[in-house]
């Protein structure tokens, strides 16, 4: 019963991070990088920080429980992760909600489950690891598969109707962009492991397991908040584009707003909901160390879902359709597989 609470409530935050770019495509007359930087303001600083206020242990401030643990280490990561946040941004761009999520997730799926087991020492080749080790394989196999989609719509639909369903439609740049998004996104992963020591103080301190593990959340998010302001601020100063901050009428920003802090709640409840979440696997250690994968391949789901809701595989034909379909499935078989054993 644990188990399954646990996989909803991960499935729950899973489907607002895949749902955070439909209010985006509600943002008016704001160039790419003001819209980033002000969703980036409340998903990676606000509500992180808000959430971590929860994990807080009674007689500490959130800043004395991180002066008990070494925090540099998790911000770096995160700083890594933020890269891979904003080529992830631009995956969407270029290849749209459900194929540019697919190859991203995939890739960091992969990275960010293999990676902290490796640092940790895990035996992959033998017992839970060999078990972790087939499952992140099953996992990557669905997304080549729903990659394989993706190759068969570009192929089937004319240059008209890629750039209706994904207005800067570019499969080469895209497909290069996302990979770089995957490798780079799955530093989240190896920021969250790193902060492990500020989860064990909040749990020792009298910390429900649900909310110990969000002070470390924000020293991620932190850190991809620095890489992305950066990169957008200087795209305002080079296209002249700060203006959009300003500019327009009252209407208009009001809208633009409202849709960012949407945006930026949703895309949060991905890892607010991955930490509740994982607080109920600790009775399955294979589970446990699968989460990463987990949440990633929800992503990869829920987000195919919203690419069909948007039509952007409309006029791909039904083979692209039913190819989508057979990864889709083949993803959710890798969670089940981890479950078996």
């Amino acid at each position: 019963m644990n188990t399954l609470l646990g996989l909803l409530i991960i499935a729950i935050g899973s489907f607002g991070q895949s749902s955070s770019y439909v209010p985006i495509k509600k943002v008016k007359n704001w160039s790419w990088e003001s819209f980033w930087l002000v969703q980036g303001v409340f998903a990676w600083l606000v509500f992180p920080f808000l959430g971590a206020l929860l994990g807080v242990p009674d007689g500490y401030t959130i800043f004395s429980l991180w002066s008990e643990a070494s925090v540099l280490k998790s911000v770096f990561f995160g700083m890594l992760w933020g890269i891979g946040g904003l080529t992830f941004g631009l995956s969407m761009r270029y290849l749209g909600v459900a194929l540019g999520q697919s190859l991203a997730l995939g890739t960091c799926s992969a990275f960010g489950t293999l990676i902290p087991a490796l640092l940790r020492g895990d035996n992959l080749l033998a017992g839970e690891g060999l078990i972790l080790l087939i499952g992140v394989s099953i996992a990557i196999a669905g997304i080549a598969v729903i990659g394989y989609a993706g190759a068969l719509k570009s192929k089937n639909m004319s240059e008209e109707e890629k750039r209706k369903a994904v207005t800067d439609f570019a499969l080469k740049k895209g497909l290069l962009i996302a990979l770089l998004a995957g490798v780079m996104s799955a530093c989240f992963a190896l920021g969250l492991d790193s902060g492990s020591n500020i989860k064990e103080i909040a749990l020792s301190a009298g910390v429900a397991p649900l909310f110990a593990g969000l002070p470390v959340v924000i020293l991620v998010t932190f850190g991809g908040f620095l890489t992305n302001a950066v990169y957008c601020i200087q795209q305002n100063i080079k296209n002249k584009t700060a203006k959009d901050y300003f500019s327009g009428t009252k209407n208009v920003l009001v809208n633009n707003l409202i849709f960012c802090v949407l945006a930026g709640l949703l895309w949060y409840s991905q890892f607010f909901g991955l930490e509740m979440g994982k607080s109920f696997l600790s009775e399955n250690p294979v589970l446990l160390a699968f989460s990463w994968t987990i949440l990633m391949s929800l992503n990869v789901l829920f987000s195919n879902v919203w690419g069909m809701i948007l039509k952007e595989w409309k006029g791909s034909g039904k083979k692209a359709v039913t190819v989508l379909i057979i990864g889709l499935v083949i993803l959710i078989l890798s969670i089940i597989f981890t479950q078996l054993n």
